[in-house]
């Protein structure tokens, strides 16, 4: 055992970003040995724009669960590599519509076969590492739990509930 699967939970977060920076690169040298210039963090707004012609940077920014900046940032990146362009919406002038490029359409075509791929591996994964199946419904539990409860605050509470047992004795 190493020192992170020792140590559990206190570094259950550093676990969790490295296997996230693992996977992704992975993924993103799926795609560069395809010859493909595609990083996998434009994945979510590549994704709903392929299901939408059009999105406003609070759309994705809400159907991905990152700030508005974050977004706005990713966006303003794709904006630069000319893979996405905004246009003003027509039914309010206010509102700044996303939607993909031509050459942005072209590299959503090149990517779709590996997005079939990567899931076609992974699901080859789970069949030879049938303990990796409850990873996704798990991440589902955390994400939930960590929206209904403050663990900060219960952290908070178990010192004082610690300190308050030590200082009795």
């Amino acid at each position: 055992m190493n020192l992170y699967q020792n140590l559990g939970y206190l570094v259950l977060g550093s676990r969790l970003r490295r296997l996230s920076e693992n996977f992704l690169s992975e993924i993103n040298r799926a795609y560069q040995n395809e010859g493909i210039d595609f990083d996998a963090s434009w994945f979510p707004v590549f994704y709903l724009l392929s299901k939408n012609d059009s999105l406003s940077i609070k759309e994705l920014s809400e159907q991905t669960e990152v700030s508005h900046p974050a977004a706005s940032q990713l966006i303003t990146n794709l904006k630069n590599k000319k893979l996405v362009t905004s246009v003003t919406c027509l039914d309010d002038g206010r509102r700044q519509l996303v939607q993909l490029t031509e050459s942005g359409r072209a590299l959503l075509a090149s990517i779709l076969p590996i997005w079939d791929a990567i899931l076609l591996a992974m699901e080859e994964l789970l069949k030879e590492e049938p303990e990796c199946r409850d990873l996704l419904p798990a991440i589902s539990a955390f994400e939930n739990a960590f929206k209904s409860i403050n663990l900060a605050d219960r952290i908070g509470s178990k010192l004082t509930v610690e300190l308050k047992t030590t200082t009795n004795e």
